[in-house]
């Protein structure tokens, strides 16, 4: 890994911006629970992934979309836009035992991102799950379709403005099993 320096501010209040001094591939590192934590643009997030799988991160732990609907403050470099929808991608190198956090903003308007699943094949069913949960599209992927929800389901259950409670829902019967 590539550090360049430290990080001023830390411990500031989630709705400031943090003044950033260290970067990464050139782009913009935190900390969280001696996590590093990188904000690529939507744009350099491709070649972000590159660079940290040739840097040995070869595997990817998970991925999953955050809505910020409700709770907009969050700690994020200067310079970074805050936006409703996180990707966040958590990958390990395990050659060195290290873990790095790659915190992606989506726009609600152009909620979409590159998919990551040519890097890391393993990434297949966790972008379509945030697709069908959240409406992130990942553009690029193979098989970019719901994953838990009925393909003719409407809406995104997991994002927050979603009206869960108003959609009757009819669930088959279960066939008794016996034993």
């Amino acid at each position: 890994m590539s550090e360049e320096t430290a990080v001023d501010g830390a411990d500031a209040p989630a709705e400031e911006a943090v003044v950033v001094t260290e970067t990464m591939f050139g782009v913009p590192v935190l900390h969280s629970g001696g996590q590093v934590v990188l904000h690529p643009t939507r744009e350099g997030y491709p070649g972000l992934l590159r660079d940290l799988h040739e840097d040995g991160f070869h595997s990817a732990v998970d991925l999953c979309g955050v809505d910020f609907l409700t709770h907009p403050g969050r700690d994020l470099p200067a310079g970074v836009t805050a936006e409703r929808f996180e990707v966040v991608v958590n990958l390990i190198n395990h050659r060195n035992r290290s873990r790095v956090r790659v915190r992606l903003q989506v726009p609600e308007a152009d909620p979409v991102v590159p998919s990551a699943t040519s890097l890391y094949p393993g990434l297949d069913a966790p972008e379509r799950e945030t697709f069908d949960m959240f409406g992130i599209a990942f553009d690029g992927h193979p098989d970019l379709t719901r994953i838990l929800m009925p393909e003719d389901w409407i809406g995104h259950p997991l994002r927050k403005d979603y009206d869960i409670g108003r959609i009757p829902v009819q669930f088959k019967e279960a066939p008794a099993v016996r034993r």
